[in-house]
């Protein structure tokens, strides 16, 4: 209200009050042209692709195109789950993920203690240095040093010789395939996942140990009573989120690494859409391969989603 007792409007009361409903749009204009080309990227090359999805309920042929080609509802599907080797495929899978999720984590987290232990920074940064930048590598590079040192004349097995032991098929004997294939992951990962972990480390009170000390409690102690239950929940938040990708074993790494010898245990869902999809050319039951991996990804991360809100305290949005 004025002083001459008339009341007055709320734009009136307050100038600043924008008139126009769209005035907090022309505002951030400027904000949303700079993400004009990251939606014109994402657009093109995420959401435009999905129309491809159709090839899965066709007899695809790439003369007829999507408009003309057969459509055959769920028999690709069918072919799918009819495989002789389709329970090998999903199996190979989750037991190489699986595997480099829980045994990365290990490492990670082992890393990161010991990291933490050391004193001379110098030394500290050094170490971490070297241990994180295999993850800036490409698999193309390190799957041929790989495959050199673990080769039946490499460096590892020319130290197994030395003991009067037999050469060793790290790459050969499908026994031996899958936990070489993980422990190639974790040795290449382990230091760039460490990050995440020795960060955590730094939000804890120091004067936690210093009372631990104080009460006695050695290094060890320390370690295990205070420094491991405040990393839990860092440790249950990324175990969860890296649930929705399970389904990712390693193509690039498995596409170089894997031999015809151990192809019962090497084959993956990512490696055989590309065996199938692109060498043998049967487009259509590679795309449902992809598209049955997708739709199990999506509920993975859903799920995913929920357990970081439920035991994390972590939402997504």
């Amino acid at each position: 209200m004025d002083y001459s007792g008339i009341p007055m409007t709320t734009s009136q009361a307050n100038p600043y009050i924008p008139r126009d409903r769209f005035w907090k749009i022309k505002r951030d204009l400027p904000l949303y042209l700079m993400l004009l080309p990251a939606i014109i990227l994402l657009l093109l090359f995420k959401y435009y692709p999905m129309y491809g999805i159709s090839i899965a309920f066709q007899n695809y042929k790439p003369l007829l195109g999507f408009q003309k080609s057969a459509w055959v509802g769920l028999y690709q599907f069918q072919r799918l789950f009819s495989l002789p080797d389709a329970w090998e495929l999903f199996r190979n899978t989750l037991v190489i993920a699986c595997g480099k999720l829980f045994f990365g984590t290990v490492a990670s987290v082992l890393i990161a203690l010991l990291l933490n232990e050391v004193r001379n920074e110098i030394f500290k940064r050094s170490i971490q240095l070297f241990t994180y930048l295999l993850h800036f590598f490409s698999w193309l590079i390190l799957g041929r040093i790989l495959i050199d040192i673990l080769s039946t004349y490499g460096l590892v097995n020319s130290l197994v010789t030395v003991f009067k032991l037999s050469p060793i098929a790290f790459l050969g004997d499908p026994n031996l395939f899958q936990p070489t294939a993980i422990m190639a992951d974790v040795w290449k990962e382990f230091g760039f996942g460490a990050i995440i972990y020795l960060a955590a480390l730094t939000g804890i009170p120091p004067d936690l140990y210093e009372a631990a000390a104080v009460d006695g409690a050695n290094r060890f102690q320390r370690v295990w009573h205070i420094t491991l239950p405040s990393l839990s929940s860092t440790i249950v938040l990324l175990t969860i989120l890296n649930l929705g990708w399970i389904l990712d074993a390693g193509f690039e790494q498995l596409l170089i690494i894997c031999n015809p010898a151990v192809a019962a245990t090497c084959d993956v869902i990512d490696l055989y859409v590309y065996k199938v999809g692109l060498l043998t050319q049967q487009f259509s039951l590679g795309t449902a391969v992809g598209l049955f991996k997708s739709v199990i990804g999506i509920i993975l991360i859903s799920i995913s989603w929920y357990l970081a809100k439920r035991f994390a305290d972590y939402r997504i949005f």
